[in-house]
């Protein structure tokens, strides 16, 4: 399996593909997409517009998207051994720090400006 992520190195961003390993495990790219889907505005893709969540109307709003990105954490938990995506308290922009144990014990954490 593959998909992108967009990442910036030295002010430039640029697309990365992101691809199962030798063994078939496709866990990074599972973080990759998970990141992308919390970026990414709900109904902004034609081909998945149930990924996504509301981030430009909740800075409007002023109100953080708690709703969908718990729904966002249903719909990828079952690909990790535990996947925690929590609001940061404080944060001038929507934020959420994400907790990922994957099914080999390996642990990944990053700070999410949505």
């Amino acid at each position: 399996m593959r998909t992108w992520g967009r990442v910036e190195e030295n002010g430039v961003k640029k697309w990365v593909a992101v691809e199962s390993d030798a063994s078939g495990d496709f866990t990074y790219g599972w973080i990759t997409t998970l990141i992308q889907t919390l970026k990414l505005g709900l109904g902004e893709s034609p081909f998945y517009a149930q990924y996504g969540i509301p981030a430009q109307q909740s800075i409007i709003e002023q109100v953080y998207p708690d709703y969908y990105v718990t729904m966002v954490q249903q719909q990828f938990s079952r690909y990790f051994a535990s996947l925690s995506v929590k609001k940061v308290p404080g944060a001038a922009n929507p934020t959420y720090d994400l907790s990922v144990i994957m099914f080999n014990g390996v642990t990944y954490r990053k700070q999410i400006a949505v």
